[in-house]
């Protein structure tokens, strides 16, 4: 599979880079199938430097929080407006509970019907995994303050492994054991930040995939504007054995 980053910053959209959001996509049947992780704020107008979101085959939201989601709005009016006619079938847009209610809530004068003819809202279950085209996507609940998700998907016999949003946990094990690359959230800067429970810093990050093991590659992700990414891969290095990758908008990676 080939994974592009769409937008790596962390909290909001950074002046390099859109919020949250990540492209995979694989062959199946003579044509690739495209699988987006989260929809960010700004990612929507950098995917369509990759591909036309009419092509999208699914949306999964790790959480609520509009850095990875809120562009879904523009997807709906994409959908809904475009002038040759509006996409006859629903996109499946796999996210947490009340998905769909939350992202009809933020669209001000939203037309009867809400978005169910634009998307096919379903949710998420701890370790339930979902199928779609080539891609088995098994969630995993992690540790931040609203209902979120990190993502282990498989396809050809490889595996990305995404954290989402999330402090050390014990689902990060099972999630991040043998990926062929972990995608990891390093928003949080060891010294700086002493809250817990919200966000990796880039060693614990590390720690987290040298405790699942098999672990082929780590690159960082999430990152805030106001981070230093030299930082936070040093803070990595110091723990990580081999190279510290950071996620760069626009760059494609095979799996």
């Amino acid at each position: 599979m080939r994974l592009t980053i769409v937008g790596c910053s962390g909290s909001f959209a950074g002046p390099n880079s859109p919020a949250s959001s990540y492209l995979l996509r694989a062959e199946q049947d003579g044509r690739d199938v495209n699988l987006l992780l989260d929809l960010g704020s700004g990612a929507l107008g950098a995917l369509q430097r990759h591909i036309d979101p009419a092509d999208l085959d699914a949306v999964m939201v790790s959480h609520l929080h509009p850095d990875h989601c809120v562009d879904l709005l523009g997807l709906y009016v994409a959908r809904k407006y475009e002038p040759s006619g509006a996409l006859d079938d629903p996109l499946p847009v796999y996210g947490p509970k009340d998905t769909a209610e939350r992202i009809e809530l933020a669209y001000h004068g939203l037309e009867d019907g809400g978005m169910h003819k634009e998307f096919d809202f379903q949710g998420l279950t701890d370790q339930e995994a979902v199928t779609v085209g080539p891609f088995t996507v098994t969630p995993f609940r992690v540790n931040h303050p609203v209902e979120t998700y990190g993502f282990r998907v498989e396809a050809g016999g490889r595996v990305l492994a995404y954290s989402g949003d999330t402090d050390s946990c014990e689902a990060l094990t099972p999630l991040f054991t043998g990926a062929d690359l972990v995608l990891a959230d390093s928003a949080f800067v060891d010294g700086r930040d002493t809250t817990r429970d919200i966000h990796l810093s880039g060693s614990r990050a590390a720690q987290a995939a040298l405790d699942a093991g098999g672990v082929s590659r780590l690159m960082l992700t999430h990152l805030p504007s106001w981070n230093d990414p030299a930082v936070c891969r040093a803070q990595a290095a110091a723990v990580w054995p081999g190279e510290v990758e950071l996620a760069r908008p626009d760059a494609t990676y095979t799996i």
